[in-house]
């Protein structure tokens, strides 16, 4: 026996993590059941940390819909619960909300807001002990920013965007109380493309993280439907916003936008950490470890050491073949350990 024992593992200065959905197991999706639901979970929470990631999601298979398997629920899971809500949208319905023009890719409202809004069904408590009960260790619970959810409702009570709003943002921080996850992330993908709009979004957001004792994070993407971005613009005009946020770090996508975003972070609060987007998952080309520990580097260069805080994909990966995703992962644990000299 040496003499010398062996040091025990560090945890790493950059961590990895995913930013929330992966992809249905096909299984999943063929033999629907609770069981199965749990079984896929467990599946997908093993894939992860087997890959080498440290803060895995659960897939964001609480939201898993046996009429709708190919999508994530991000926004119909939680409107569709809610009370005071009416998921029936008719004619008109529809005609007012494209008046609005403040969802230009829906054509229809996720619902129609008819009273005084309530937590109806959701139950994020139980989503998360589920999700907890297979972890098999800690793990990121994703919900949906309440600033997201409104744009794409049909407001016919509140007569105000600003109290609908932060009706949705008192109904979340309620929700979120106690949650059994080690971070809780908060996702956004219209504010990017309507940087007027950050005091309202950042107070919405705040007010669901000031809810969640434990590491917070919020998740901004210019949006992908169909490898499709959906939202214009760029971080430079978000920054105020940014740093006005409640969060112990970010997660954004970086891996498919020009350099000059990446310059506009070095404005960015020193005490937000910077999770930074180093896969692209608008394409199913793997990114190899060599090119994953080139983009840490050349961020850490620009940003200044230690500012780079976790790594991830750009968005969730529920649009690509469950290969495709594998093998990314492994690529942004591997090209992490590549830059760390691990």
């Amino acid at each position: 026996m040496s003499s010398n024992p062996v040091p025990p593992e560090t945890t790493p200065n950059i961590l990895t993590t995913t930013v929330g959905s992966y992809p249905v197991p096909d299984w999943l999706a063929a033999l629907p059941s609770e069981q199965a639901v749990i079984d896929a979970t467990r599946v997908i929470f093993d894939s992860q940390r087997q890959a080498g990631i440290d803060l895995p999601t659960d897939g964001e298979l609480y939201r898993f819909d046996v009429n709708h398997p190919d999508t994530n629920g991000m926004i119909d899971y939680f409107v569709g619960k809610f009370g005071g809500t009416a998921k029936s949208v008719g004619r008109s319905d529809g005609e007012a909300f494209r008046a609005k023009q403040e969802m230009g890719f829906r054509a229809k409202p996720a619902a129609v807001v008819l009273d005084a809004l309530t937590e109806g069904s959701l139950n994020l408590l139980e989503d998360c002990q589920r999700a907890a009960a297979v972890s098999g260790g800690p793990f990121k619970f994703t919900v949906t920013s309440p600033y997201m959810l409104s744009r794409t409702l049909l407001d016919n009570h509140y007569g105000d965007f600003e109290k609908l709003t932060m009706a949705i943002a008192d109904l979340l921080a309620d929700q979120v109380r106690g949650l059994p996850c080690a971070c809780l992330q908060v996702d956004e993908a219209n504010i990017p493309g309507n940087p007027g709009d950050g005091p309202l979004a950042a107070a919405s957001i705040n007010r669901v993280l000031d809810a969640y004792e434990g590491t917070r994070a919020v998740h901004f993407c210019f949006g992908n439907y169909g490898g499709q971005t959906i939202q214009s613009g760029g971080w430079k005009p978000l920054i105020e916003f940014l740093n006005a946020l409640h969060t112990d770090h970010l997660v954004l996508e970086l891996a498919h936008r020009p350099d000059d975003d990446l310059d506009a972070l070095k404005e960015l609060d020193p005490k937000i950490g910077v999770g930074m987007g180093v896969v692209d998952i608008k394409v199913n080309h793997i990114e190899s470890a060599d090119q994953i520990a080139a983009a840490i580097e050349k961020a850490e260069k620009k940003l200044g050491a230690g500012r780079v805080k976790y790594i991830h994909p750009d968005c969730g990966f529920w649009m690509l073949k469950r290969s495709i995703a594998d093998r990314k992962i492994a690529a942004l644990a591997q090209g992490r350990d590549k830059f760390l000299g691990r």
